[in-house]
């Protein structure tokens, strides 16, 4: 009784940070969370089967790349030239070692960047790019909410 209680709270903890993690971009939302389903998979007080958990699973890691992948494709779609796709992704390296601002400004202050540094008089295909991969950071946090809303879900539905 104990140790299901126990399981069972881990999860639910689990899952709330992982949450919060969709957004604090410090936080590996979508794994946490399915670490959380993971521990109430092991509580005998929920029912989630092990095909539940393989496809959460394979469902956290493709957010998980997709949202890193974002920011770099909306800023080509954008109307971006390969100096701003490389200025967002090295944007995007260089925020993770800047914490949450950094994260989440990296990619569009590296596309502005190589953009201006491609073509310095077109500020304006400049600021579109570096746009485009702010919303492919908006996609991808969108993305990360809605997967973790599901093994949340899914946690709740398993009592």
């Amino acid at each position: 009784m104990v140790q299901s209680i126990l399981l069972s709270a881990g999860a639910g903890i689990l899952l709330l940070v992982g949450f919060l993690g969709t957004f604090v971009p410090v936080l590996p939302g979508a794994p946490l969370a399915w670490g959380g389903l993971l521990l109430a998979y092991f509580s005998p007080a929920n029912t989630i089967s092990v095909k539940t958990l393989v496809i959460c699973g394979i469902a956290a890691v493709a957010v998980s790349v997709i949202d890193n992948i974002f920011p770099v494709l909306m800023t080509k779609k954008s109307g971006g030239s390969k100096a701003g796709t490389i200025g967002a992704t090295l944007g995007l390296i260089a925020g993770f070692f800047l914490g949450p601002a950094g994260i989440i400004a990296g990619p569009f202050v590296g596309a502005l960047a190589g953009e201006l540094i491609h073509d310095f008089a077109d500020t304006g295909r400049a600021f579109k790019a570096a746009f485009g991969s702010f919303l492919g950071f908006l996609c991808g946090t969108g993305l990360k909410m809605v997967a973790v809303g599901m093994f949340i879900f899914i946690f709740v539905k398993s009592f």
